[in-house]
């Protein structure tokens, strides 16, 4: 197939006769063709997006709404709904997922019970087990129940969506059963691995744009011109009704009374598909979300009454990566849904190793989300004795990722702590901190010569109790060694940890940047700013797919900090100042 760069300037016409051609070229679900492509991907330049004539919405920080993890947060305000039309369109929903022909494609995924998570928390904790599923992940459901309710000539038409992910490999298997052409909108910065395993399923990947936000208006550009039906993630009734089978599943399939069932949450489908359901059926079990606390779309938008835009979002579970949660799916958990958890990097990180040790089953981030909710939750209320359910969702994991959970996995599990002593710097005052250590073993240990008085000791110790940690650092306190935890701080494990015994420069501006993970991303980076500055500190933390955590110092002159942050900002990438960081005051001065 040969490699298209679609521009705006192109007549339209030529750009269908383009499309057409390579069509008939790349025969889907045909991969012993002679004209199989070489090349299994299209590259395309970006359409013009057509103007967005909604009303905006607020834009929201996620540090705007947190609270502690397994406190159940964002409980909507039902003041407002009106119970006769929930009841209604709760019906609707039911009678439609009792109909849904998901199981053409997908399987009904067992439920099985967890011991050793359930003799940890004392209750019976229950795995939805949605990465059993073809693809690995819920996904499926949700995209073949819209596309088998299409009529014949729109799918003789095809389909196109937008995905860097799980929704891709769903859209393209249910193209492949219904025999009909998919077309994925991926961004340029997918691993290889991913739109490999899409277009092995007999789809058209187009590679274009650096973000989902681009990937996606191309899709629906796409679909547009060449009448083509766009498959959302999420925001559709028949994408939400797809995903509560799940629900009716484990309703099915539960025995006994039922407390909660904890779901991961994105954009809102699987969450608002499973409430739709059960809530009809059972209403007294709880339907609860859980979300990182870094990526909090639906817990904003349901704390302000109204749907939210995050003006940044964290990453590491990329596949409930949003920043802003459907029309549809937020009426319906407003309706629905009885609140959101919010939980670490870290917990889910310790709940991916725990589902390993459980059965060697390797979840991504996304997947074990749900199961790190359920924990803080249980351990929040102390809940005992209570059936929970939780959904895993996915196991489509970046292998470059694992190093990054194995790393955090400890600190989840509180079963490490990073801490920082400040020490004098004098003969055998070493020995002495060693000493007030005790039996506790350091798994990490950060030391360099900052200055005639004082030594800065930047360490990781193994873990047992709770009660451990606070004697070793009441011994440190007494011998006049001032201690502070910082195992809560992902700036530190990050970055500072690793850059500790530096020195700050004058008019030194300290930002986090996320890099794209694609070639010439540095480079862009460099252009921005330099010569203009001098960069003075760069330190690069990869996270797989979801793009590289950067921590990046430049000198700027107060005078000029608004040209600094007006060509921050016409970069692209989301950055954060962090020079008032009390920890970087403590490590790097």
């Amino acid at each position: 197939m040969e490699v298209l760069r679609f521009t705006p300037t192109q007549p339209t016409l030529l750009r269908r006769k383009l499309l057409q051609k390579t069509a008939r070229k790349c025969v889907i679900g045909n991969p012993r063709s002679k004209e199989w492509p070489t090349k299994p991907f299209i590259k395309a330049t970006l359409l013009k997006q057509e103007a967005d004539v909604s009303p905006p919405r607020p834009r929201v920080s996620p540090d705007s709404l947190q609270y502690p993890s397994g406190y159940l947060g964002a409980v909507p305000d039902r003041s407002a709904v009106d119970a006769n039309d929930a009841t209604i369109n709760a019906m609707n929903y039911l009678t439609n997922i009792l109909s849904s022909k998901v199981y053409d494609v997908a399987v009904e995924s067992p439920l099985q019970l967890a011991p050793k998570f359930s003799r940890r928390l004392g209750n019976n904790v229950w795995l939805k087990r949605e990465d059993f599923q073809p693809v690995f992940s819920f996904k499926l459901r949700g995209a073949y129940n819209m596309m088998a309710k299409l009529p014949k000539e729109l799918l003789e038409r095809g389909v196109i969506c937008s995905s860097a992910g799980n929704h891709a490999q769903g859209v393209a298997l249910a193209a492949k059963k219904l025999g009909c052409n998919a077309v994925i909108a991926m961004p340029v910065t997918t691993p290889e691995i991913k739109w490999q395993s899409v277009e092995r399923l007999g789809a058209t990947v187009v590679l274009v744009g650096d973000s989902y936000d681009e990937a996606q208006a191309y899709a629906k550009n796409r679909s547009k011109e060449e009448g083509r039906t766009f498959i959302p993630p999420f925001d559709h009734p028949d994408v939400i009704i797809g995903q509560g089978t799940i629900g009716m599943e484990i309703m099915r399939q539960m025995q006994g009374p039922l407390h909660a069932i904890f779901v991961p949450v994105g954009g809102g489908g699987l969450i608002a598909g499973i409430a739709a359901y059960v809530k009809r059926v059972s209403p007294q079990v709880k339907i609860i979300g859980v979300e990182p606390s870094d990526a909090n779309a639906m817990a904003l938008s349901l704390y302000h009454g109204q749907r939210v835009i995050l003006d940044q979002v964290g990453g590491f579970a990329d596949g409930v990566a949003v920043k802003e949660v459907g029309e549809e799916t937020f009426r319906l958990c407003k309706e629905l849904v009885d609140g959101v958890v919010l939980v670490s990097r870290d917990a889910i990180c310790a709940s991916i190793k725990d589902m390993f040790e459980e059965n060697r089953s390797i979840l991504e981030p996304a997947g074990a989300l749900a199961l790190a909710g359920a924990e803080a939750y249980c351990k929040y209320y102390d809940l005992k004795g209570e059936n929970v359910v939780a959904i895993t969702s996915g196991a489509n994991m970046n292998f470059d990722k694992l190093k990054l959970v194995a790393e955090l996995a400890n600190v989840g599990r509180k079963q490490e702590a990073v801490l920082v002593t400040t020490m004098p710097e004098e003969p055998g005052s070493f020995k002495h901190f060693c000493e007030m250590v005790g039996d506790m073993n350091i798994t990490e240990f950060k030391y360099r010569y900052n200055n005639d008085t004082k030594a800065i000791v930047l360490y990781s110790v193994g873990l047992h109790t709770v009660s451990e940690l606070e004697e070793m650092k009441e011994r440190m306190e007494s011998s006049q060694l001032k201690t502070v935890d910082l195992t809560d701080n992902d700036l530190v494990k990050d970055h500072w940890r690793y850059l500790v015994g530096g020195r700050s420069v004058e008019n030194e501006v300290l930002c986090r940047f996320i890099f794209p993970e694609r070639p010439g991303a540095l480079m862009k980076f460099l252009h921005s700013f330099s010569p203009r500055w001098n960069v003075s500190l760069f330190h690069y933390r990869g996270q797989g797919e979801s793009g590289a955590n950067v921590l990046v110092g430049i000198q700027v002159p107060a005078s000029e900090m608004d040209e600094f942050r007006d060509r921050a900002d016409h970069l692209g990438y989301e950055y954060t100042v962090v020079n008032n960081d009390a920890y970087f005051q403590l490590l790097m001065h």
